[in-house]
């Protein structure tokens, strides 16, 4: 017995990294597979490529499982409804949805075209507005569903070079939860997650110094692909009913469960402010608080678990 025995799951990006370990660990829990993915290039300049989405299902087949493959893009709508109906016409419905398909345009913001800032978007916050609106009424009629959405560290933390990723990560982070907060009454579930793994993706930065280059070595070595995918299924579970509205980090074997933005600290003058009263005196009483410019690196300094 698999904790996804009778679901059906869309695994979208399922021809790599962690698309393709959590197509193939869904189906070892016993879900039926619709796998997903363009075959395009990191960058997604490329033309696209049956083969990738394929292969992996034609190795879940193999393993006796049962899986098809699509090999549309998230970004085109009509070809993501394709994708619920492919679903429905192979398997008799559907379950859950796992979204880690993503590019990356990698640039300092004072050098990005908006070609690479609109590319970054359109796949990544526009292609999970699109997997979950195409199948947010299904899930509805049969009050029963679950979104496993893909958020970043660059996104909740932020990360030099990747103005155009972390905007689209966080506004994923915000769909998400309010996705959980409006699907509560009817059993439609939606979280993050901001995986730390070893991908061609993470691969394509560049190692511009020493302490660049330990860190790759410690993803290489400690932070897998499978780790991650063992917890979006996790999440795909009917186990999981009571976790929804959550943003999550997978790093190596520890499992982070991160905070949503509160606030932190207020100022108030009965008298009302002015620019100058701010200056002097707001500001300065808050500047405690404040979060510091640290980049991902800084808040998770030590060697995965």
């Amino acid at each position: 017995m698999g904790v996804l025995d009778g679901k059906v799951v869309l695994v979208t990006g399922g021809g790599n990294g962690i698309g393709k370990e959590c197509a193939l660990i869904a189906a070892k829990a016993g879900a039926k597979v619709v796998v997903n993915d363009l075959g395009g290039s990191l960058t997604g300049a490329d033309e696209g490529d049956a083969g990738p989405a394929e292969k992996v299902a034609q190795e879940i087949r193999a393993a006796g499982g049962e899986a098809v493959s699509n090999s549309d893009s998230v970004t085109d709508y009509k070809a993501v409804e394709g994708m619920i109906e492919q679903a429905k016409d192979e398997f008799g419905g559907l379950h859950a949805i796992m979204n880690p398909a993503g590019i990356l345009r990698d640039g300092m913001f004072h050098k990005m075209s908006e070609d690479d800032w609109k590319a970054v978007i359109d796949v990544h916050l526009n292609g999970s507005f699109n997997v979950t609106r195409a199948s947010i009424n299904h899930f509805r009629d049969q009050e029963d569903g679950a979104y496993v959405l893909f958020t970043s560290t660059t996104g909740l933390i932020g990360n030099i070079g990747q103005a155009n990723y972390g905007a689209a990560k966080l506004g994923i982070a915000s769909l998400s939860h309010i996705i959980a907060m409006e699907g509560e009454r009817k059993n439609v579930r939606s979280n993050v997650i901001a995986p730390f793994a070893w991908t061609r993706m993470i691969a394509s930065i560049p190692v511009k110094d020493e302490a660049g280059a330990q860190r790759v070595e410690r993803m290489k070595n400690g932070m897998r692909a499978d780790q991650v995918a063992q917890f979006a299924v996790a999440l795909c579970a009917d186990g999981a009913k009571d976790v929804s509205g959550q943003i999550f980090s997978v790093r190596g074997n520890e499992v982070i469960l991160f905070n949503q933005p509160r606030p932190v600290k207020s100022v108030a003058r009965l008298e009302g402010w002015t620019p100058e009263t701010l200056i002097e005196q707001g500001l300065p009483s808050m500047k405690g608080s404040f979060t510091d410019l640290g980049a991902t690196t800084t808040v998770f300094p030590y060697e995965p678990i």
